[in-house]
């Protein structure tokens, strides 16, 4: 084998490692194998997505925990045709491989390569998009609607894990589901409820029982009969038959929804999930039907498995050790720095409390937790109940802290309006991820906050310049009790600035400069601030004197100093890291109120994110091709 040759195999993982996944181009070739050869595919399957997730990095131990899934759905069901929606698709790697993609799998999250979640643009398998969690039941309740209207026969499933079982948008959806009747499978992948998984020859009887055509066959016929006897009889005999089956194993709660339940089975046992799928497949009772699926989050991979979040984000890491390879900053991240500064402010105020959705880790309140375990509460991925939980506490004198990703606070946009800024509550919103995130994409990137929440009354909205300017911020909207606050800060490190021992309580709707000129005024929201330092250093070498001040606050804007900009220099640049619609679109709004746009002695550009969906790759290059690095700022005075 020639050099090229051999990197080419490297890059797709076709080095004779995994003989018989080589084989595999399409799910269609699933379908020729025997279940032994099946079984070793799975083995080779779990194999090569440690190896490509090892040179990427991205999400590891859901896909690891779905392999024998993935390869049974693939090869009992006709996909394409057959539509199956993974929900969230963090655990979608392993179908990315054997539907077509395993050429591109080590570019997961790279710029220009396959995306972190199933995308409909990306391949005829992922026929739903599924990057936020809980949507996959809706979306296949859609589908298979829309084949029951268009007189079609294909099969829609939907794999859900235990995690986004706990949004109600889930039971909404199964709510409708048991209603309508219509003909789908709901998955449940349970890693982590606590039912015992089951074992021994009897519980895989009872299962493949429960799932078989004549059980299906003798429960309808069963169920003709009971609907014949007096009213007394029918629900005796309902009752009896929902006692039977909750000594398989329970399904009673999914039963009253209107699902036919089957279940818990081995979700690592391939001969079972092949002959419960294909009894689905050939014999799928009247309505949906949800079979409940107990795995194991980073099965196979020893790292992973005995790993407390069992590896579910990782950086690129070593294989055999697990070890990843993350590199060194000597400036803190923004997630820890609020976290730290909420504790501090904590243990002076016991009526502080911290909120979060699901993502105690990736909002650094898994540390407040440590602290203050009684004040903390994660509430599941349940957006909408989380703010108004807040605002409830808010209601009796508490200081809620709802700590929630930019991109999912929109989920509970309307709470956020009706229970909390009408009632003028002080619920404190702090958001991570605000601005370009990198390889999440465009569905993690939190664009859109600052205009959705700046046309709300009532509401405060801050962003520190820097990491300092963080630890003032959550001091300040500790201390505020007027109505809502909010605050965002970006994904990673800050910007190496000294910190502070203690956070100081800002004016509200204050300003501050940070470096007087005379010419152009850069004018900046957040922290694309050291980038404005930088462009006005890079100015200065031209001889252009430069005017840089920190905006701190979007709502109320700081008048005085917008003015005092306006009136002062012959050029504003408006910055920020967010969508149309903006900080830039308030200062405008202000300027054109105050006259100040009525001269020919100013002109006024504002840069912002571009007007589209930014795809996944390092937040360094999306800033780039979004126009908002110094180099930008520097060509945006020039051509003033």
């Amino acid at each position: 084998m020639d050099a090229k040759s051999k990197k080419i195999n490297d890059l797709t993982g076709k080095n004779g490692k995994y003989p018989l996944l080589d084989t595999i181009a399409s799910p269609a070739d699933l379908r020729r194998l025997s279940i032994e050869e099946l079984k070793q595919l799975a083995e080779e399957l779990r194999g090569e997505t440690i190896d490509a997730v090892s040179v990427t990095g991205g999400h590891l131990g859901a896909g690891l925990g779905v392999v024998e899934l993935t390869v049974a759905l693939h090869a009992v069901f006709d996909t394409p045709k057959d539509k199956i929606i993974w929900d969230v698709g963090h655990q979608a790697y392993p179908h990315k491989i054997i539907t077509g993609r395993r050429d591109r799998i080590r570019t997961l999250r790279q710029g220009g390569g396959l995306s972190g979640f199933t995308k409909r643009s990306e391949s005829e398998y992922d026929p739903f998009g599924t990057a936020h969690s809980s949507t996959s039941i809706s979306a296949a309740l859609g589908m298979a609607a829309a084949r029951d209207l268009s007189g079609g026969d294909n099969h829609v499933i939907a794999v859900i894990g235990d995690g986004a079982m706990s949004a109600g948008m889930a039971y909404e959806a199964m709510n409708n589901a048991g209603t309508m009747k219509s003909r789908m499978i709901v998955i449940l992948n349970d890693n982590n409820m606590s039912i015992a998984p089951p074992v021994g020859a009897m519980s895989k009887y009872l299962t493949g029982l429960v799932s078989s055509k004549p059980y299906l066959g003798a429960r309808d016929a069963a169920k003709k009969v009971a609907n014949m006897l007096p009213t007394p009889l029918k629900h005796a005999a309902k009752r009896a038959e929902e006692t039977a089956r909750a000594a398989l194993g329970g399904g009673t709660m999914f039963e009253e929804m209107g699902f036919y339940y089957i279940g818990p089975v081995d979700g690592h046992n391939l001969e079972q999930l092949v002959s419960i799928l294909t009894n689905m497949r050939d014999n799928h009772p009247d309505g949906p039907v949800l079979i409940h699926a107990i795995t194991k989050k980073g099965k196979g991979y020893a790292p992973a498995e005995s790993s407390a979040d069992k590896m579910h984000g990782v950086s690129k890491f070593d294989v055999v050790t697990g070890d990843q390879y993350k590199a060194k900053s000597n400036a803190p991240a923004y997630t820890k720095v609020f976290a730290q500064s909420l504790i501090n402010e904590a243990r002076k105020d016991n009526k502080i409390v911290a909120i979060t959705a699901a993502m105690p880790s990736g909002t650094g309140l898994d540390l407040f937790g440590y602290e203050f375990p009684d004040r903390m509460f994660d509430v599941g991925i349940a957006e909408q109940h989380a703010v108004t939980f807040a605002a409830g506490l808010a209601c009796e004198g508490y200081k809620p802290f709802t700590a929630i990703y930019s991109t999912f606070l929109q989920r509970g946009y309307d709470q956020l309006v009706h229970d909390v800024a009408i009632q003028n509550l002080p619920v404190r919103f702090a958001m991570d991820r605000a601005g370009l995130v990198g390889a999440d994409g465009a569905t993690h990137a939190g664009s859109f906050d600052i205009a959705y929440l700046g046309c709300l009354p009532n509401m405060v909205l801050m962003a520190p310049g820097d990491e300092a300017e963080l630890v003032h911020m959550v001091a300040t909207a500790a201390a505020y009790d007027a109505g809502p606050i909010a605050f965002r800060y970006p994904r990673g490190e800050g910007v190496g600035v000294d910190m502070p021992e203690e956070g100081s309580i800002l004016s509200i709707g204050k300003g501050r400069i940070v470096r007087e000129g005379t010419d152009v005024a850069i004018l900046s929201y957040g922290t694309r601030l050291a980038e404005a330092l930088m462009a006005a250093d890079m100015l200065a070498s031209k001889n252009i004197s430069v005017t840089v001040a920190d905006a701190r606050f979007a709502k109320p804007l700081d008048e005085a100093m917008i003015r005092h900009l306006a009136k002062n220099h012959e050029k504003l640049i408006v910055i920020e890291e967010g969508s149309v619609g903006g900080f830039g679109s308030f200062v405008l709004q202000f300027l054109a109120r105050a006259g100040l746009l009525d001269t020919a002695s100013l002109k006024v550009r504002t840069m912002h994110l571009p007007d589209i969906f930014q795809d996944h790759d390092t937040q360094n290059i999306q800033y780039e091709l979004a126009n908002l690095n110094a180099k930008h700022i520097v060509k945006t005075a020039l051509t003033i």
